[in-house]
């Protein structure tokens, strides 16, 4: 390998090694960024408006109260300076009455002298003070003597001394002389006009919030199958118009379910109107082998239909209301303990969930008997947090393999070694509480059980 190959593979790797920095880096960033729409629209507020305030403060800053400052000690040092003349030219005013009626006067400066030793050493000075550097500096540049200041002893007063020749002149200067003192006030002000415009900003922007949020609660639970009682389209024009599409869907699929019902109980009365008179027919030709025969099929075919218009039917019309799963499973305990089997019930959380009531414990109870059909032993559990209610039926039965798991929800499906059989043997019990779990906006999973059969799990959002 060449110098010239060994140095593109140094740059490729270092290339590297920069691509995969930066992808954690945005990983990072994206994992702070907020998730949801006000949060988001929230930071789209604030932060162009703190770079805006970074910006001019900065400019503000630098521009004018840096000048300003520099500029009014830069007159107070001057001012300074031509008594320091007058005091050297003039040695004849031993008392120093001129120079300090100028002062007093002319440049609204209060001077004194002290002895020669009336000078302390120079103290550490206080952080972020613009005046002590400014000051300084310009005392340095244009007096060059030994001083010593306090601008933080006395708030609205400067102490300044210098050492003369035999003596210590100490000045006292009004701060405002010397410190663009009004530049806090348009800061002070500039933060509290945009913390109250902010605030107005968030106010405003809940309020576009919340129409969005009840479209998603009323389309939340409207695909739990519950109700949606005086839900309106309100805020922005596009939210508007999504609400009313989501009002005008609820409205074509409760339609839809009203002519799916009403053409069901047409069909069921025509269909049990054929079937009665097939009985009775039956009935007039006596008793034989084949007449026999001929009533277990008709029978037969009226579960079958019962069956089909069941599932067909699903729990169209109930209402959703709060419900104790606690009792239901109960109930179900008892009547598998009716027919002869051993089970138990266990319940964690809180009982109370919003469910159609007959829907959902017919559902339950298809899962039950179909264990009870196969097993000896059942184990129901429940458990309840702050999202889903989830049902677990165990049974020491024969199991379903795991490649028709799925294949046993079909309808109509009946399969020797699948227990996907109700009653009248239709193939319709697991297909029927499916259909009842996703209704309420969940659904069904088979697995293993820890007892050896199969495991059934219905769960579904709270």
């Amino acid at each position: 390998m060449t110098s010239l190959d060994a140095g593109i593979a140094t740059l490729r790797s270092a290339a590297g090694h920069v691509s995969a920095a930066w992808d954690a880096l945005a990983r990072w960033m994206k994992s702070m960024m907020p998730t949801g729409l006000y949060g988001r629209a929230l930071l789209i507020m604030i932060v162009p408006m703190v770079l805006l305030q970074s910006v001019v403060a900065f400019v503000f800053m630098e521009r004018h109260w840096n000048t300003v400052t520099r500029r009014l000690s830069a007159a107070v040092t001057q001012d300074i300076a031509a008594l320091i003349e007058i005091y050297r030219l003039y040695p004849q005013d031993a008392e120093r009455t001129i120079i300090r009626q100028i002062a007093r006067e002319r440049l609204m400066l209060s001077v004194d002298f002290l002895p020669e030793s009336e000078i302390p050493p120079p103290g550490p000075k206080p952080f972020f003070s613009l005046l002590d550097q400014a000051l300084s500096q310009e005392i340095s540049q244009r007096i060059r003597r030994p001083f010593w200041i306090d601008t933080v002893g006395r708030s609205n007063i400067v102490e300044i001394r210098i050492r003369l020749d035999d003596t210590v002149m100490r000045v006292f200067a009004l701060r405002h002389a010397a410190y663009a003192s009004n530049s806090e006030i348009f800061l002070f002000w500039m933060v509290g006009t945009s913390l109250f415009l902010l605030a107005v900003a968030i106010a405003f922007l809940r309020n576009q919030i919340k129409p969005i949020l009840r479209l998603a609660d009323a389309a939340e639970s409207f695909g739990k199958g519950r109700d949606v009682p005086g839900f309106k389209p309100r805020g922005a024009r596009e939210v508007r118009r999504a609400a009313q599409a989501f009002i005008e869907m609820k409205r074509r699929v409760e339609r839809t379910m009203e002519q799916r019902t009403t053409m069901l109980a047409g069909v069921s009365h025509d269909l049990r109107t054929v079937l009665t008179r097939f009985k009775l027919e039956l009935a007039l030709l006596g008793d034989s082998t084949e007449v026999e025969a001929l009533k277990r099929d008709v029978d037969e075919m009226g579960r079958m239909l019962e069956a089909y218009l069941a599932f067909a039917r699903g729990d169209s019309g109930e209402q959703s209301e709060p419900t104790d799963m606690a009792a239901f499973l109960d109930e179900l305990k008892v009547d598998a303990e009716r027919n002869g089997h051993r089970s138990s019930v266990n319940f964690h959380g809180y009982p109370v969930v919003t469910v159609k009531p007959a829907a959902f414990k017919r559902c339950l109870a298809n899962l039950v008997s179909n264990a009870a059909r196969f097993a000896d032993t059942i184990e129901i559990t429940g458990h309840r947090d702050h999202r889903n209610l989830t049902v677990t039926v165990d049974d020491d039965g024969p199991g379903i393999p795991s490649t028709m798991r799925e294949e046993v929800f079909k309808p109509f499906l009946r399969l020797d070694d699948a227990r996907n059989q109700d009653e009248g043997g239709t193939g319709l019990g697991l297909a029927i509480a499916r259909d009842i779990a996703r209704s309420h906006g969940g659904d069904i999973t088979l697995g293993e059980s820890p007892l050896g059969g199969l495991r059934a799990t219905v769960r579904v959002p709270v």
